[in-house]
C-alpha cells in the first residue's frame, strides 16, 4: 500500500521541481489522459475493495481508456467538434461513481468494525 503513495509523492515532487510546460494545443489531450488515468485508478481501488481486482483488467483498461480518450480528442480536432468533452463527461461521471462506491464500502467496513468492537 505504501509503494503507490511513495510513487505519487515522488512524481509530484519531481513535477514541482521541473519547469516543463505543456503547449496549449496539447492541453485537451493531457486533461483527458489524466482524467482517464484517474478513472482507471479509482476503478482499480473499487475493484480491490470489492475483491474482484484483476491485474490484466486494470492494466488493459488503463491503456485502453487513455487511448480511446486521446483518439476521441484527436478525431474531434480534425472534425472541428469538441469531442473531448464527451470523454470528459463520461470519465467524470465514472470517476464520481467509483468514488461514491468506494466511500460506501469504506463506511460499511468502518461501521462493521465498530460493531465488532462493541460486541467484544
Amino acid at each position: 500500500m505504501w509503494l503507490p503513495v511513495l510513487g505519487l509523492l515522488v512524481g509530484v515532487f519531481l513535477g514541482l521541481l521541473t519547469d516543463i510546460r505543456i503547449p496549449d494545443e496539447y492541453s485537451n489531450y493531457l486533461s483527458i489522459a489524466v482524467l482517464a488515468a484517474l478513472d482507471t485508478l479509482f476503478g482499480g481501488i473499487r475493484a480491490h475493495l470489492q475483491n474482484i481486482y484483476d491485474d490484466k483488467v486494470f492494466v488493459s483498461g488503463f491503456f485502453f481508456n487513455i487511448l480511446l480518450a486521446a483518439s476521441l480528442a484527436f478525431l474531434g480536432v480534425h472534425l472541428g467538434v469538441d469531442l473531448y468533452l464527451a470523454a470528459v463527461f463520461a470519465f467524470g461521471v465514472r470517476l464520481f461513481q467509483n468514488i461514491a462506491v468506494i466511500r460506501r464500502i469504506l463506511i460499511s467496513n468502518w461501521t462493521s468494525n465498530q460493531e465488532k468492537r462493541e460486541k467484544n
